[in-house]
């Protein structure tokens, strides 16, 4: 039986999903992505000695895919929050079965709800314009259906899809398919308050108005949208290949099979993720101690993004 929402003191966070939990296209120096998950676990780290914390999203995995390869392993974890954001990709293809992706959905939250003090799902947020009107009702189907799921397992549900702030194309990267960085901040904000803590800042707050570019200056990022995400993302719905092919989620070995947890030296002072050691059995660590965080958290920007 998961507790009320309001707990301050979680010690524990894995979250799994798509690209918009992996951290895309929120970019650090080093080419590694901290996206509002890695946000989130570091100020959730600050308030908890000891804290630990895994993410297992992997850009471009439909829902089908999250179930089959990720849902498993975070239910195993014995995590005090899970959270769980997926479906959007479905939504978004050409042809989809929303009788199958809702019966995908039930059955990942009825495995990870009991396996957790606090199941958060989300509303996704979309960026304003015609790609956001065609799939508007496929999101607002997926949206109902993530309402009935929360309110029947007692998940928390965190509504960005209304929130007209992360709407403004200003938040969004030029792929406009994933947040900036100061989107992925806001929607940590919003999963922190939704966890029980105190607002540290409105996470709804309204951009100041600016002068919108003028015509020419938006064909001309239209038509590099277009060479740069488009065209690639068209080709790989043609070819049947997804931009997570051959990848795994940040703190999951793929050698083993298994997910691991990763905790900062001074939980005072975390850090980035990425500077994170690892915790867990000894095999794990073993096993991929030739490898350290950053390079599992490095972005291939040749691969393209979904």
């Amino acid at each position: 039986m998961q507790k009320n929402a309001n707990h301050t003191s979680y010690s524990s966070l894995v979250t799994i999903g798509d690209s918009f939990t992996e951290g895309m296209s929120d970019l650090l120096p080093d080419g590694s992505y901290r996206g509002w998950a890695d946000v989130l676990a570091g100020r959730m780290a600050e308030h908890a000695p000891g804290f630990r914390y895994a993410n297992l999203a992997v850009r471009g995995k439909l829902i089908g895919q999250i179930v089959d390869e990720q849902v498993d392993a975070a239910a195993a974890m014995g995590a005090d929050v899970i959270t769980l954001v997926g479906g959007l990709n479905d939504t978004l293809r050409p042809k989809v079965d929303m009788g199958r992706v809702r019966g995908l959905l039930e059955e990942a939250v009825e495995k990870l709800a009991p396996a957790c003090e606090r199941l958060v799902l989300m509303r996704s947020p979309g960026r304003n314009g015609p790609v956001m009107e065609r799939f508007r009702p496929r999101m607002e189907e997926l949206f109902a259906c993530i309402d009935e799921l929360a309110a029947r397992h007692g998940a928390v549900v965190v509504d960005l899809y209304g929130a007209p702030v992360l709407g403004d194309p200003r938040l969004w990267d030029v792929d406009r398919l994933h947040l900036t960085a100061e989107g992925h901040r806001r929607v940590a904000e919003a999963v922190w308050q939704a966890l029980g803590h105190d607002p540290e800042d409105d996470w709804q707050a309204m951009l100041p108005p600016t002068v919108p570019p003028n015509w020419a200056a938006r064909r001309a990022a239209d038509a590099r949208f277009a060479r740069r995400h488009l065209v690639p993302w068209i080709g790989r719905r043609l070819t049947g290949r997804s931009s997570g092919d051959g990848r795994t989620g940040a703190q999951f070995s793929a050698e083993l099979g298994k997910a691991f947890w990763v905790t900062p030296e001074d939980h005072t002072n975390p850090g980035p993720v990425t500077d994170w050691r690892r915790v867990g059995p000894q095999s794990v660590e073993d096993a991929d101690k030739r490898h350290s965080i950053a390079d599992v958290y490095r972005a291939d920007t040749s691969s393209g993004q979904d």
